[in-house]
Protein backbone atom coordinates (compact mmCIF):
# COMPACT_ATOMS: atom_id res chain seq x y z
CA UNK A 1 0.00 0.00 0.00
CA UNK A 2 1.34 2.99 -0.81
CA UNK A 3 0.87 5.82 1.94
CA UNK A 4 0.08 9.13 1.29
CA UNK A 5 2.60 11.81 0.80
CA UNK A 6 1.68 14.23 3.66
CA UNK A 7 2.72 11.45 5.91
CA UNK A 8 6.11 11.03 4.35
CA UNK A 9 7.97 14.10 5.16
CA UNK A 10 11.38 15.07 3.38
CA UNK A 11 14.29 13.54 5.05
CA UNK A 12 15.66 17.00 5.63
CA UNK A 13 12.53 17.91 7.70
CA UNK A 14 13.08 14.86 9.80
CA UNK A 15 16.98 15.46 9.99
CA UNK A 16 16.03 18.69 11.34
CA UNK A 17 13.52 17.96 14.00
CA UNK A 18 15.07 14.70 15.55
CA UNK A 19 18.20 17.06 16.13
CA UNK A 20 16.23 19.36 17.68
CA UNK A 21 14.83 16.63 19.88
CA UNK A 22 17.74 15.19 20.33
CA UNK A 23 20.07 18.03 21.25
CA UNK A 24 17.40 20.16 23.04
CA UNK A 25 17.60 23.61 21.12
CA UNK A 26 17.60 25.03 17.66
CA UNK A 27 20.93 26.26 18.31
CA UNK A 28 22.68 23.05 18.68
CA UNK A 29 20.39 21.62 15.74
CA UNK A 30 21.65 24.14 13.33
CA UNK A 31 25.21 23.38 14.37
CA UNK A 32 24.65 20.04 13.72
CA UNK A 33 23.23 19.96 10.27
CA UNK A 34 25.87 22.82 9.13
CA UNK A 35 22.46 24.95 8.81
CA UNK A 36 21.16 28.70 10.25
CA UNK A 37 19.00 28.63 13.43
CA UNK A 38 15.93 30.46 11.53
CA UNK A 39 16.29 27.79 8.48
CA UNK A 40 16.03 25.01 11.00
CA UNK A 41 12.93 27.15 12.72
CA UNK A 42 11.28 27.05 9.27
CA UNK A 43 12.15 23.30 8.87
CA UNK A 44 10.48 22.48 11.94
CA UNK A 45 7.62 24.99 11.10
CA UNK A 46 6.90 23.33 7.65
CA UNK A 47 7.19 19.85 9.06
CA UNK A 48 4.43 20.51 11.24
CA UNK A 49 2.53 22.34 8.56
CA UNK A 50 2.22 19.07 6.51
CA UNK A 51 1.60 17.08 9.63
CA UNK A 52 -0.94 19.21 10.84
CA UNK A 53 0.30 18.44 14.45
CA UNK A 54 1.96 21.03 16.77
CA UNK A 55 5.50 19.41 18.00
CA UNK A 56 6.56 21.77 19.88
CA UNK A 57 5.76 24.23 22.87
CA UNK A 58 6.85 27.76 22.03
CA UNK A 59 8.61 29.44 25.45
CA UNK A 60 10.22 32.66 24.07
CA UNK A 61 12.71 31.37 20.80
CA UNK A 62 12.78 27.60 22.72
CA UNK A 63 11.40 24.81 21.39
CA UNK A 64 10.27 22.61 23.78
CA UNK A 65 9.16 19.19 22.19
CA UNK A 66 5.72 17.59 23.40
CA UNK A 67 5.61 13.95 24.41
CA UNK A 68 3.91 12.78 21.32
CA UNK A 69 6.99 14.73 19.55
CA UNK A 70 9.79 12.81 21.56
CA UNK A 71 8.13 9.58 20.91
CA UNK A 72 7.97 10.03 17.29
CA UNK A 73 11.52 11.41 17.31
CA UNK A 74 12.80 8.37 18.57
CA UNK A 75 10.92 6.09 14.92
CA UNK A 76 12.38 8.82 13.32
CA UNK A 77 16.00 8.32 14.55
CA UNK A 78 15.67 4.75 13.81
CA UNK A 79 14.16 5.21 10.50
CA UNK A 80 16.83 7.93 9.63
CA UNK A 81 19.88 5.34 10.53
CA UNK A 82 18.13 2.68 8.65
CA UNK A 83 18.50 4.88 5.61
CA UNK A 84 22.39 5.63 6.43
CA UNK A 85 23.13 2.21 7.38
CA UNK A 86 21.77 1.28 3.77
CA UNK A 87 23.71 3.96 2.04
CA UNK A 88 26.39 3.50 3.30
CA UNK A 89 26.41 -0.07 2.52
CA UNK A 90 25.35 0.92 -1.08
CA UNK A 91 28.43 2.97 -1.61
CA UNK A 92 30.95 0.38 0.16
CA UNK A 93 29.39 -2.76 -2.02
CA UNK A 94 27.65 -1.39 -5.06
CA UNK A 95 26.51 -4.38 -6.60
CA UNK A 96 25.80 -6.65 -3.61
CA UNK A 97 24.12 -6.98 -0.42
CA UNK A 98 24.58 -5.85 3.45
CA UNK A 99 23.65 -8.40 5.85
CA UNK A 100 23.30 -6.72 9.33
CA UNK A 101 24.08 -9.57 12.02
CA UNK A 102 24.37 -9.57 15.50
CA UNK A 103 26.66 -12.35 17.02
CA UNK A 104 27.78 -13.53 20.75
CA UNK A 105 30.69 -12.26 21.71
CA UNK A 106 32.74 -15.46 22.31
CA UNK A 107 31.06 -17.22 19.60
CA UNK A 108 31.68 -14.99 17.10
CA UNK A 109 35.24 -14.49 17.72
CA UNK A 110 35.55 -17.74 18.61
CA UNK A 111 33.43 -19.90 16.15
CA UNK A 112 32.17 -17.13 13.73
CA UNK A 113 35.08 -15.18 13.07
CA UNK A 114 37.71 -18.22 12.13
CA UNK A 115 35.14 -19.33 9.09
CA UNK A 116 34.32 -15.79 7.94
CA UNK A 117 36.81 -15.21 5.29
CA UNK A 118 35.36 -18.67 3.40
CA UNK A 119 31.36 -16.48 3.59
CA UNK A 120 33.09 -13.96 2.32
CA UNK A 121 35.26 -15.57 -0.69
CA UNK A 122 32.05 -17.47 -1.57
CA UNK A 123 29.85 -14.80 -1.75
CA UNK A 124 31.90 -11.39 -2.85
CA UNK A 125 29.13 -9.38 -3.37
CA UNK A 126 28.08 -9.49 0.04
CA UNK A 127 29.04 -6.87 2.63
CA UNK A 128 28.47 -8.27 6.28
CA UNK A 129 28.49 -5.51 9.45
CA UNK A 130 28.68 -7.34 12.71
CA UNK A 131 27.43 -6.18 16.17
CA UNK A 132 27.21 -7.74 19.75
CA UNK A 133 24.24 -8.33 21.79
CA UNK A 134 24.11 -10.91 24.42
CA UNK A 135 19.94 -10.85 24.88
CA UNK A 136 17.45 -11.09 22.49
CA UNK A 137 16.22 -7.89 21.30
CA UNK A 138 13.57 -6.42 19.22
CA UNK A 139 14.25 -6.72 15.71
CA UNK A 140 11.67 -3.57 14.81
CA UNK A 141 13.50 -1.31 17.17
CA UNK A 142 17.17 -2.39 15.94
CA UNK A 143 18.60 -2.39 12.66
CA UNK A 144 20.32 -5.82 12.40
CA UNK A 145 18.79 -8.95 10.00
CA UNK A 146 19.41 -11.26 12.02
CA UNK A 147 21.13 -13.00 14.88
CA UNK A 148 22.93 -15.67 16.54
CA UNK A 149 20.81 -16.89 19.31
CA UNK A 150 21.41 -19.15 21.91
CA UNK A 151 18.81 -20.67 24.41
CA UNK A 152 16.15 -23.17 24.67
CA UNK A 153 13.23 -20.18 24.05
CA UNK A 154 11.85 -19.26 20.93
CA UNK A 155 12.98 -15.91 19.67
CA UNK A 156 9.42 -13.36 19.70
CA UNK A 157 7.89 -12.97 16.35
CA UNK A 158 11.44 -14.80 15.01
CA UNK A 159 11.74 -17.54 12.15
CA UNK A 160 14.78 -19.38 13.02
CA UNK A 161 17.19 -21.95 12.22
CA UNK A 162 19.24 -24.47 14.39
CA UNK A 163 22.61 -24.59 14.19
CA UNK A 164 24.31 -27.05 16.44
CA UNK A 165 23.48 -27.97 20.53
CA UNK A 166 25.85 -27.04 22.58
CA UNK A 167 28.45 -29.80 24.53
CA UNK A 168 30.07 -29.28 27.70
CA UNK A 169 33.65 -30.40 28.47
CA UNK A 170 35.65 -29.34 31.56
CA UNK A 171 39.28 -28.39 31.25
CA UNK A 172 41.94 -27.08 32.48
CA UNK A 173 45.84 -25.60 32.02
CA UNK A 174 48.53 -28.78 31.83
CA UNK A 175 50.17 -26.99 34.32
CA UNK A 176 47.39 -26.70 36.52
CA UNK A 177 46.59 -30.78 35.21
CA UNK A 178 50.21 -31.78 37.15
CA UNK A 179 49.45 -29.29 40.07
CA UNK A 180 46.22 -31.19 40.74
CA UNK A 181 46.68 -35.00 39.69
CA UNK A 182 42.54 -36.49 38.70
CA UNK A 183 41.86 -40.20 38.28
CA UNK A 184 37.97 -39.38 38.43
CA UNK A 185 35.33 -36.65 37.69
CA UNK A 186 34.59 -36.86 41.82
CA UNK A 187 38.42 -35.74 42.17
CA UNK A 188 37.11 -32.36 40.92
CA UNK A 189 35.00 -31.36 43.47
CA UNK A 190 37.89 -30.08 45.94
CA UNK A 191 39.27 -28.11 42.81
CA UNK A 192 38.63 -24.14 42.46
CA UNK A 193 35.89 -24.37 39.61
CA UNK A 194 35.56 -21.93 37.48
CA UNK A 195 31.47 -20.42 37.54
CA UNK A 196 29.69 -18.34 34.75
CA UNK A 197 27.00 -15.95 36.22
CA UNK A 198 24.29 -16.63 33.23
CA UNK A 199 24.54 -20.62 34.70
CA UNK A 200 24.77 -20.98 38.25
CA UNK A 201 24.33 -24.46 38.21
CA UNK A 202 26.26 -25.53 35.72
CA UNK A 203 29.14 -27.68 37.66
CA UNK A 204 26.13 -29.09 39.77
CA UNK A 205 24.41 -30.28 36.73
CA UNK A 206 27.86 -31.84 35.14
CA UNK A 207 28.48 -33.48 38.71
CA UNK A 208 24.86 -34.95 38.73
CA UNK A 209 25.57 -36.37 35.44
CA UNK A 210 28.37 -38.02 36.55
CA UNK A 211 26.51 -39.58 39.53
CA UNK A 212 28.25 -38.03 41.90
CA UNK A 213 26.12 -35.88 44.63
CA UNK A 214 28.27 -34.26 47.30
CA UNK A 215 29.35 -30.96 47.53
CA UNK A 216 32.12 -29.06 45.21
CA UNK A 217 34.28 -26.02 45.60
CA UNK A 218 33.06 -22.21 43.96
CA UNK A 219 35.54 -20.72 42.02
CA UNK A 220 35.91 -17.37 40.45
CA UNK A 221 32.63 -16.22 38.80
CA UNK A 222 32.86 -14.53 35.15
CA UNK A 223 30.63 -13.18 32.96
CA UNK A 224 31.74 -14.70 29.50
CA UNK A 225 32.99 -17.72 28.05
CA UNK A 226 36.28 -15.57 27.13
CA UNK A 227 37.50 -14.14 29.96
CA UNK A 228 36.89 -17.58 31.78
CA UNK A 229 38.65 -19.94 28.97
CA UNK A 230 41.63 -17.25 29.10
CA UNK A 231 41.68 -17.53 32.93
CA UNK A 232 41.60 -21.73 32.84
CA UNK A 233 44.26 -21.30 30.39
CA UNK A 234 45.95 -19.30 32.94
CA UNK A 235 45.97 -22.33 35.91
CA UNK A 236 43.09 -20.00 37.64
CA UNK A 237 41.01 -23.48 37.85
CA UNK A 238 38.51 -25.45 35.92
CA UNK A 239 36.00 -24.36 33.48
CA UNK A 240 33.66 -26.28 31.73
CA UNK A 241 33.38 -24.95 28.36
CA UNK A 242 31.17 -25.55 24.78
CA UNK A 243 33.16 -28.20 23.19
CA UNK A 244 34.06 -25.38 19.77
CA UNK A 245 35.66 -23.58 22.38
CA UNK A 246 37.75 -25.95 24.00
CA UNK A 247 39.06 -27.66 21.20
CA UNK A 248 41.08 -24.90 19.88
CA UNK A 249 43.00 -24.61 22.71
CA UNK A 250 43.52 -28.09 23.78
CA UNK A 251 44.33 -28.55 19.74
CA UNK A 252 47.31 -25.37 20.58
CA UNK A 253 48.32 -27.22 23.90
CA UNK A 254 47.09 -24.44 25.97
CA UNK A 255 44.41 -26.69 27.72
CA UNK A 256 43.13 -30.62 28.34
CA UNK A 257 40.21 -32.08 29.38
CA UNK A 258 39.99 -33.37 32.91
CA UNK A 259 38.05 -36.90 33.74
CA UNK A 260 34.90 -37.19 32.78
CA UNK A 261 32.15 -37.36 29.43
CA UNK A 262 31.08 -34.68 27.12
CA UNK A 263 27.74 -33.11 28.57
CA UNK A 264 24.60 -31.70 26.58
CA UNK A 265 24.40 -27.46 27.81
CA UNK A 266 21.47 -26.07 28.20
CA UNK A 267 20.26 -24.77 25.06
CA UNK A 268 21.07 -24.43 21.00
CA UNK A 269 22.59 -22.18 18.95
CA UNK A 270 20.62 -20.87 16.42
CA UNK A 271 20.24 -18.51 13.34
CA UNK A 272 17.18 -16.03 13.85
CA UNK A 273 15.49 -13.34 11.26
CA UNK A 274 12.34 -11.67 11.71
CA UNK A 275 9.07 -13.12 10.56
CA UNK A 276 7.67 -10.43 8.96
CA UNK A 277 10.19 -9.49 6.31
CA UNK A 278 11.45 -11.66 3.57
CA UNK A 279 14.54 -12.55 3.58
CA UNK A 280 17.14 -10.69 1.68
CA UNK A 281 19.71 -12.13 -0.77
CA UNK A 282 22.20 -11.69 1.79
CA UNK A 283 20.84 -13.27 4.40
CA UNK A 284 20.08 -16.32 2.12
CA UNK A 285 23.43 -16.50 0.82
CA UNK A 286 24.49 -15.77 4.80
CA UNK A 287 21.38 -19.13 6.29
CA UNK A 288 22.96 -21.42 3.65
CA UNK A 289 26.65 -21.06 3.65
CA UNK A 290 26.33 -21.37 8.26
CA UNK A 291 23.97 -24.49 7.65
CA UNK A 292 26.69 -25.95 6.00
CA UNK A 293 29.11 -25.18 7.80
CA UNK A 294 27.53 -25.98 11.30
CA UNK A 295 27.20 -29.21 10.03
Amino acid sequence: MTLPRRYIPSVSLLSAFEAVCRTGSTAAAARELSLTQGAVSRLIQNLEGQLTVTLFRREGRRLIPTEPALAYARDVRKALELIARASLGLKANPGGGVLNLAILPTFGTRWLAPRLGQFLDENPGVTLNLGTRMRPFDFAAETFDAAIHFGTRPWPEAEHMKLFDERIVAACSPGFAAEHPTAAPADLASLPLLQLESRPNAWGAWFAHHGIDAPYRQGVMFDQFAPMLQAAAHGVGVALLPEFLADPEIHEGRLVRTPGEVVSGVGTYSLVWPAEAAPSPALIAFRDWIARVAR
